[in-house]
This record gives structure tokens, C-alpha cells and sequence, in this order.
């Protein structure tokens, strides 16, 4: 434990998120389709540990302050979210150390979409995480890129079909203050260390390919929760 918080310290975030997210378990087959109706319970085979995830997006939120102000809006309500799963995890940790037991526990309730729920919280931390993905992809295929039009194009395939006018314009707003790409690349990179912008690509195409079929598994349990279509105001 010594030793990787001695790693922790001198490796870059996305080093760092490489590391939490080999912690995921995939799986992707399930136990039973959910049905049309939100009250009967949906079986699946499914796990996510806690810890490991919320770890991944806490690191997410130390990306996003690499940009700056402009994501404000966006890792605050990350924080919150994390903060809602954590304090349910708390509340037993030995049966809520399984994301899909808390959603679980919610649905059969008939709580999940009513109010400051942890299923809402699960939503949005996987829409902020396609948020991350989608900006990281094509940041790295053109660190030269316009930031600005990274930051916004990325908001427009992610976040933006779920937000309602309020979000939106609170982003559009933000937009005016991202910083060049050039600092936010610089950033990213492993403190102390001499590196490459090809070395920082090949950590991110890396951290990408892994995070990819992790959100993919999580949307698929999203769908099956019927959880998958909540909007903001």
C-alpha cells in the first residue's frame, strides 16, 4: 500500500485512472432482461465495486480542474454524485459495495428516479465519464486542436442531449474560459518527468481502450434498469 501511494504521488491522473479501472471487473452477461416495468425487480449477474469506480472518477475530476474554471459546473456535480454513493456505501458496506445492489435496492423501492437518488448519481457519473472519453479522444488525435472546440464538441456527442436549457446555457458560458491545448497537454503529463507528447498519447489511447468497454458495461446495466434516458432540468 506504501508503495503505490509513493507511485500515486509522481505519476500523471491519467497514469493514475489507468491503474483504478484495471480494478473493474467486466462482465457482460445477465441473468435476465429487464421488462418494460420500472417496478419489477431486474436480476443481473453484473458487479461494480465502489470503490475501484468512484476511485476512476475522482480521478476524472482531477482531469477536468486541469482545465480550469470552464468545468466548474461539471466537477461539482461529480463530487456530489460520489459523494451520495459513498454515504449509501457507508451506510453497510458489506451488502452497497456493489453499485448494481444500491440500484437494486432503489428500483424495487420505487425510488431510483424520484428526487437526489443514487441511481441519478450512477447516471451522471457515466455520462460525465463519456464526457471524459470523448474529449480525451480528440485531444489525442490532434493535440493542436482548438480546446475550446474539443471541450464543445465532446459536450455536444455526451452531455448535452440529456441537459435541459438550464445546463446548457450554464456550459455554453463556461466555454469562454477553457485554456489553450498546449497548457492542458502539458498538464497531463508526469510531473518530474521528461516526456514526449508520444509518450502521454500512448497512456491515453491506453486509458481510453480501457475505459471504453467499462462504460459500455455500465450503459448496458443502465438500459436494463431503465435508467438510461434521465434528463436534467
Amino acid at each position: 500500500m506504501k508503495r503505490r501511494r509513493e507511485v500515486e504521488m509522481v505519476a500523471s491522473e491519467i497514469r493514475s485512472a489507468i491503474e483504478e479501472v484495471s480494478l473493474l471487473p467486466l462482465n457482460l452477461k445477465t441473468d435476465a432482461a429487464a421488462t418494460a416495468d420500472d417496478s419489477v425487480p431486474v436480476q443481473t449477474s453484473v458487479h461494480i465495486p465502489i470503490k475501484p469506480f468512484l476511485s476512476l472518477c475522482n480521478l476524472l475530476v482531477q482531469v477536468l480542474d486541469k482545465i480550469g474554471p470552464t468545468m466548474a459546473v461539471l466537477r461539482q456535480d461529480i463530487r456530489d454524485n460520489i459523494e451520495r454513493l459513498e454515504k449509501f456505501h457507508d451506510s453497510d458496506p458489506s451488502i452497497y459495495w456493489d453499485v448494481v445492489e444500491i440500484l437494486k435496492k432503489e428500483i424495487n423501492e420505487g425510488k431510483a428516479k424520484k428526487g437526489p437518488t443514487c441511481s441519478k448519481a450512477f447516471v451522471w457519473l457515466n455520462r460525465s465519464l463519456d464526457f471524459a472519453i470523448a474529449l480525451l479522444d480528440l485531444l489525442v488525435k490532434d493535440f493542436g486542436r482548438s480546446m475550446e472546440e474539443v471541450v464543445e464538441q465532446s459536450y455536444i456527442t455526451t452531455l448535452k442531449p440529456w441537459h435541459g436549457w438550464i445546463s446548457s446555457a450554464a456550459y455554453k458560458i463556461a466555454l469562454r474560459l477553457v485554456p489553450d491545448s498546449r497548457t492542458f497537454v502539458d498538464v497531463l503529463k508526469v510531473k518530474g518527468e521528461e516526456e514526449d507528447d508520444d509518450v502521454l498519447k500512448k497512456d491515453i489511447r491506453n486509458l481510453i481502450s480501457l475505459l471504453m468497454p467499462v462504460l459500455e458495461q455500465n450503459k448496458d446495466i443502465l438500459r436494463e434498469y431503465g435508467l438510461d434516458k434521465l434528463k436534467s432540468t
